[in-house]
């Protein structure tokens, strides 16, 4: 079945109200090192919303560009053969360049793809 009109549109609307809801904690700034794999740079503001739980156990992640209007019109949907899990990564405010960054950070090893599904 494909999902479109109206159904499309709520999801969008309830992640909205997600957010919006949300406080957004940037624990991995632009240009900081990864914890664990010190060779990996942040791009994008790298984050998580507080209060919320994923499939980590940890907050719901957040990718946070900068465009001020801080629209949410993308997330990535993420398979880690490493974890063994999926997730999703809400992008917020993020720019085309900043988008294809995200993108490529997602894809770039072999345990890890994602998509990009835009609003």
């Amino acid at each position: 079945m494909e999902i479109r009109g109206k159904e499309n549109n709520d999801f969008w609307v309830t992640l909205d109200a997600l957010v919006n809801q949300s406080d957004i904690m940037i624990d991995r700034p632009k240009g900081t090192a990864h914890p664990r794999y010190p060779d990996f740079i942040y791009k994008v503001d790298y984050g998580f919303l507080t209060n919320t739980t994923s499939m980590d156990g940890g907050g719901i992640d957040v990718w946070v560009g900068t465009d001020e209007k801080r629209n949410i019109d993308a997330i990535m949907c993420i398979v880690d053969l490493m974890k063994r899990d999926s997730e999703i990564k809400i992008l917020i405010g993020c720019t085309e360049e900043e988008k294809e960054l995200v993108y490529k950070t997602h894809n770039e090893s072999e345990y890890m793809k994602g998509i990009l599904i835009r609003r």
